[in-house]
């Protein structure tokens, strides 16, 4: 599929709806990252931010911070600035009646911290996620073409991050899976 515009009316030019999520950039004080670890059956393995999709009933905000306990255990974080605004046309989730999906990212700082969901193992499998590592921002740099990542640019997202700090304005792009 080679669409990447995501309409004013949360559909994408398949007409289905677009799922609407949050993720975190969490992030400690020597500059590694949480991710989370997706296997999906068309795609692979996926390193990932944590979070996901908004309950019809959640702000966006209120969904970050049940996904940041639910997924990584992560209770009370302060939420930094909404970063990134990513757009995915994902074909795989069709079948799901979405076309793609729409992820707020926010910038989280932390204490590092093992991470331990509240779901159980069972029910992350069944998300398809598999594993939550810290990752230090050299290991990401290094794995850049290496490792899938969503965004596929999060390398080079997270050294401007690091280099540059928090966008003043949310950086919006849009990317096909």
């Amino acid at each position: 599929m080679n669409v990447e515009r995501v309409n004013d009316d949360e559909t994408i030019d398949s007409g289905l709806p677009v799922r609407q999520a949050v993720r975190a950039l969490v992030i400690d004080e020597d500059n590694n990252v949480l991710l989370v670890r997706f296997e999906f059956r068309d795609v692979g393995t996926v390193w990932a931010m944590p979070g996901g999709g908004i309950e019809p009933d959640e702000q966006p905000l209120e969904a970050l911070h049940r996904e940041l306990i639910e997924e990584v255990g992560l209770h009370r974080p302060e939420i930094g600035p909404h970063i990134w605004d990513m757009n995915r046309v994902i074909t795989s989730m069709e079948p799901h009646g979405w076309s793609g999906q729409r992820d707020i990212i926010h910038l989280v700082r932390s204490s590092p911290f093992e991470p331990q969901p509240t779901l159980t193992w069972e029910q992350m499998r069944s998300e398809s996620v598999h594993e939550l590592r810290w990752w230090t921002a050299e290991e990401v740099s290094e794995a850049a073409g290496k490792v899938l990542f969503a965004p596929r640019r999060f390398p080079s997202l997270l050294s401007g991050l690091i280099a540059d700090g928090p966008p003043t304005e949310p950086f919006v792009f849009h990317e096909s899976h």
